[in-house]
């Protein structure tokens, strides 16, 4: 970062002087440092649009600047913070939690909750399918581990691990 840091003031100082020789005859050649080359071309030809143009553009070569260097980072494939675009996924598929891996991950999450759950909870909690966590819930609850009841205000199916 101080690397890039560093390169960006240089093209800033450099962007400032060539636009101070502008002043004296020859025009437009921080543009086309920058990247500008049809108005650089229209500065060089007319002493910087009769000087008005090199006034002017003092104020803007912070904003030429920054568009060139975004630009090139564009065109090297990487975003203007410094992330590669186009990247491949590193995992292509998400492991999900079966059988007992599913059960004890239930669990965790039930106890993160205070010792309820509901099946959505689970589903988002654990990646698993909708059938998949309901499944394990009425299998842990044939087996005495939680007890079903319903939310008074939603109605939806809450299981209660009576143990957490």
């Amino acid at each position: 970062m101080n690397l890039e840091n560093n390169q960006h003031k240089d093209r800033l100082l450099v962007s400032y002087i060539l636009c101070g020789v502008g002043f004296f005859g020859v025009g437009g050649l921080h543009r086309l440092y920058n990247g500008k080359i049809g108005t650089g071309l229209l500065w060089l030809c007319t002493f910087g649009l009769f000087y008005i143009g090199q006034v002017v553009d003092l104020l803007l070569i912070p904003n030429m600047v920054d568009e060139y260097e975004t630009n090139l980072r564009l065109k090297a494939g990487v975003s203007p913070f410094g992330v590669p675009l186009n990247q491949t996924a590193i995992a292509s598929q998400v492991h999900r939690p079966t059988g007992n891996q599913l059960m004890i991950k239930l669990i965790e999450v039930a106890e993160s909750k205070g010792g309820t759950l509901t099946v959505t909870q689970g589903v988002k909690a654990t990646g698993a399918s909708f059938a998949e966590v309901e499944n394990t819930l009425k299998e842990m609850y044939k087996s005495g581990y939680v007890k079903i009841d319903n939310d008074p205000n939603t109605g939806a199916v809450i299981y209660h691990f009576h143990e957490l």
